[in-house]
């Protein structure tokens, strides 16, 4: 597992381990079941205090991403196709909403945007 953390980014770190750990559980590189590194191993190669790795599992669990058993780790949750829906739908919102506001801020209408968005669909 290959997680990269910039100290240059805005993102706080423990952002960038959720972001990332999301991105490789989502795209099936992270398969459910598998065991993640413990809090205290990924702290220690990423060379950052075991309190960011504790709070990028925390909220990992909190969205359903992982589980996480006293004594065994944490792991992959099964796999919840609502829940990988909606982060998705949350990506694509996210996208749209800055696609919107570069068409605004460029002047384009509405139905310009959407005729955009209908050509780049089809290509």
């Amino acid at each position: 597992m290959n997680i990269i953390i910039s100290n240059s980014s805005q993102q706080p770190i423990y952002e960038q381990i959720v972001t990332q750990l999301k991105g490789l559980i989502l795209s099936g590189e992270l398969k459910e079941n598998d065991a993640l590194p413990s809090m205290r191993l990924l702290a220690k190669e990423l060379r950052i205090s075991v309190i960011t790795t504790k709070r990028a599992y925390e909220e990992l669990e909190r969205e359903g991403f992982i589980v996480s058993m006293t004594g065994r780790g944490s792991f992959v949750s099964p796999r919840n196709k609502e829940l990988i829906r909606e982060e998705y739908l949350k990506q694509v919102e996210a996208h749209l909403q800055a696609a919107v506001k570069a068409a605004q801020q460029c002047g384009l209408s509405r139905e310009e945007t959407q005729e955009m968005l209908t050509l780049v669909w089809e290509d």
